[in-house]
């Protein structure tokens, strides 16, 4: 999943950053195929080139390897609000067909929830502002719904024309990477279609995992293995970060 999320980013993109897998599949980006690759991440800092992976949005090594340092205020409002952003990540504990994610409650009464999660935090900027969004989160049922029980960032609505509708300035979630593969919105109807699988997973497989009936590209591909190189910086990565804590 890092190796996939890393190879969707472009040499020079803007990319939002998040802890976790996102800021590792960015920083390994930025180690072997996009060293231009620009990581902003949410506590204000700009072009941050660590070293190692950072161990939160606030850990000094960001601001020590930054190109600026703003407020967070800042980052948003002038940043990711305007659309300076290129890509963004997202992760999700549910996402639907139309690629609308929750991040909020699972249960259909948000006031007594089955499950209350962590919530918003700047996701719905980041879906409706940046240029593009990735999403990576594991495939299964009870994450892939047919609809999510609360939307907290916008998707595609109910289908193409919802974000216009809406005033999103953004092009919303353009690649779901999962444990099996990769989902990437239908053109025409905007929902979620399985257009690549990993070495070794069927398309069985992915569909016992989804909650409603996927569609499947009539070109679908195969992702290539991690490359010896990608493993090598990815290891050197996770133990330098290893070494730190």
């Amino acid at each position: 999943m890092t190796v996939a999320a890393a190879r969707a980013l472009r040499d020079g993109d803007v990319c939002f950053v998040g802890i976790g897998l996102p800021s590792t599949a960015a920083n390994l980006a930025r180690r072997t195929h996009a060293p231009g690759l620009v990581l902003v991440y949410e506590s204000g800092t700009l072009g941050a080139k660590p070293d190692r992976l950072p161990l939160s949005i606030g850990d000094g090594i960001l601001a020590d390897t930054a190109d600026a340092v703003i407020s967070v205020p800042e980052v948003f409002n002038y940043w990711l609000q305007p659309g300076r952003i290129d890509i963004g990540f997202l992760g999700a504990a549910q996402i639907d067909r139309y690629a609308n994610v929750n991040t909020t409650v699972i249960g259909d009464d948000y006031r007594r929830p089955k499950v209350r999660l962590p919530g918003a935090g700047g996701a719905p900027e980041i879906a409706a502002n940046c240029r593009e969004v990735i999403v990576v989160v594991r495939q299964s049922t009870r994450a892939f719904v047919e609809r999510v029980d609360f939307v907290t960032s916008v998707g595609f609505g109910r289908g193409k024309g919802d974000r216009e509708r809406l005033g999103l300035r953004g092009g919303g979630p353009r690649t779901v990477i999962t444990d099996l593969g990769v989902l990437q919105p239908d053109p025409e109807t905007c929902e979620l279609v399985v257009t690549a699988l990993h070495p070794g997973v069927g398309i069985d497989e992915v569909r016992a995992r989804t909650g409603w009936p996927v569609r499947v590209a009539e070109s679908l591909r195969q992702t290539d293995p991690p490359t010896p190189s990608e493993l090598a910086a990815l290891r050197r990565l996770r133990q330098q970060t290893e070494q730190q804590e």
